[in-house]
């Protein structure tokens, strides 16, 4: 069964998880950690944990795992290092928590639109690769990271002397995850990130499959939902993004692994991106650049500061785009539904299956349950302070980002024009569960798959 359901990398490690091999029964974690988390219980870590390599931290549904950090010194903000395998299995009915012990009080901040301490980066995130070699591990090959039906919450912590200086530079803030390493994989399936002080997962390498999560609210003055560098490759699908400091998503090469960072990025949900960043010409929905190359289609981008970007350092010619669906609220919006510093072949070439205007609030996408015309976006054009954005428009709360029977986006997305690259496993329990393209556009489909938030 496991030869059956699994890559090689991952065929050793659920031999041994199948087992429930050590179960952690103290409350409180601290140093090296293997074994299983137990179902229905909560977990305390106040010091940096670590996954060595070759050895397994396994979450069953229900688990609740609290940082106890408070952001000050990287000593007082602690870090989950994973130089194994870690793996988060929530479920839908019984999610899974990795947080930190004031999280309610944040959220309340939050709908507030009071975003201070939401931003602040009460612990280190989790940071996921190999081991440095040493005599008695000379080649450590790390492992695969599996998050499902998860909340991941609140990182950026400042670095320090236990982080790798080449991700982290002293007194940086750190994210909610980091992942590096060009032979495993990152699997993040219907699960919940939400209040990043900088990028919110930054991918060094590595095979991904991005499912049908949902981003909120990350990155105070700066930083990416989710940010990939050289020697990534994989899909980013059925996303929900609101509230991005910069992009939702970022494909770069920038690096020296020797593996082009390719991206296969549809039917995600794309709103109010981009206007926390302050550098000019920066962010708001999907960005190509640096030599990165891959496919944009499906995708549903409103009112966010800059749309689809392909720049003239991008391997643009090598990024197929197309049955992407823009909203804009103003002027400035629809004048940058195609980022005006993308590619000049890019902008005199705009894909014809586009759904798109020359006027503002025209093409409305008829949400269930979110209006796109609630902010003065041409009064606020961005940048713009945190505290300046209503909650509604960067956090989900209680709107419904499913499209109406009526809605434009209906039966208008590409489904035999492209494939996802499937650069992971799609196993079920331990690997991903890939949704292919919808015929709707974005996030929600009308027939139930998709987004199930």
């Amino acid at each position: 069964m496991l030869s059956a359901c699994h890559q090689k990398e991952i065929v050793n490690v659920s031999a041994a998880l199948v087992q429930t091999a050590n179960p952690i029964t103290s409350d409180t974690l601290k140093g090296t950690v293997k074994g299983t988390l137990l179902t229905g219980k909560t977990y305390y870590f106040k010091n940096d944990i670590t996954v060595n390599d070759g050895d397994t931290l396994l979450l069953q549904s229900g688990v609740h795992l609290i940082a106890l950090g408070d952001g000050v010194t990287a000593a007082t903000s602690p870090e989950i290092f994973v130089h194994g395998t870690f793996i988060s299995l929530g479920t839908k009915d019984n999610q899974n928590y990795i947080t930190v012990k004031n999280a309610a009080d944040l959220h309340t901040q939050a709908m507030a639109q009071n975003y201070t301490n939401v931003f602040f980066g009460w612990w280190g995130g989790i940071t996921a690769t190999p081991a440095t070699a040493s005599p008695t591990n000379p080649s450590p090959k790390g492992g695969d990271v599996i998050i499902k039906w998860t909340h991941v919450e609140f990182g950026g912590g400042p670095a320090g002397a236990n982080d790798n200086a080449a991700i982290y530079p002293s007194g940086t803030a750190r994210f909610n995850m980091y992942f590096g390493n060009t032979t495993k994989n990152l699997i993040i399936e219907d699960s919940w990130f939400f209040g990043a002080k900088d990028d919110n997962i930054q991918v060094g390498s590595g095979h991904i499959s991005i499912m049908r999560n949902t981003f909120e609210l990350c990155g105070g003055v700066g930083g990416e939902f989710f940010n990939i560098k050289t020697g990534t490759v994989g899909d980013i699908a059925y996303n929900v993004c609101i509230g991005s400091a910069t992009n939702s998503f970022k494909i770069s090469d920038s690096g020296t692994s020797g593996i082009q960072c390719t991206a296969t990025v549809y039917n995600n949900t794309i709103i109010d991106g981009g206007y926390r960043q302050t550098k000019a010409g920066r962010g708001g929905s999907i960005d190509f650049e640096k030599g990165a190359r891959g496919k944009a289609y499906n995708n549903l981008i409103v009112n966010c500061r800059f749309g689809l970007r392909i720049t003239p350092d991008a391997d643009y010619t090598n990024v197929a785009y197309g049955n992407n669906y823009f909203y804009g609220y103003s002027p400035a919006i629809v004048g940058q539904f195609y980022s005006t510093d993308s590619a000049p072949s890019v902008l005199s070439a705009k894909a014809s299956t586009d759904i798109t205007s020359t006027t503002p609030q025209q093409n409305n996408p008829t949400f269930y349950g979110f209006d796109v015309n609630q902010y003065n976006f041409t009064a606020n054009p961005g940048p713009i302070s945190a505290s300046l954005q209503p909650s509604v428009i960067v956090t989900v709360g209680g709107s419904n980002f499913k499209l109406l029977a009526g809605s434009p986006g209906i039966n208008k997305g590409a489904t035999i024009t492209f494939s996802p690259l499937k650069t992971v496993t799609a196993t079920g329990t331990y690997g991903t569960t890939i949704t292919l393209p919808g015929a709707d556009i974005g996030a929600y489909q009308s027939d139930g798959t998709g987004n199930q938030h």
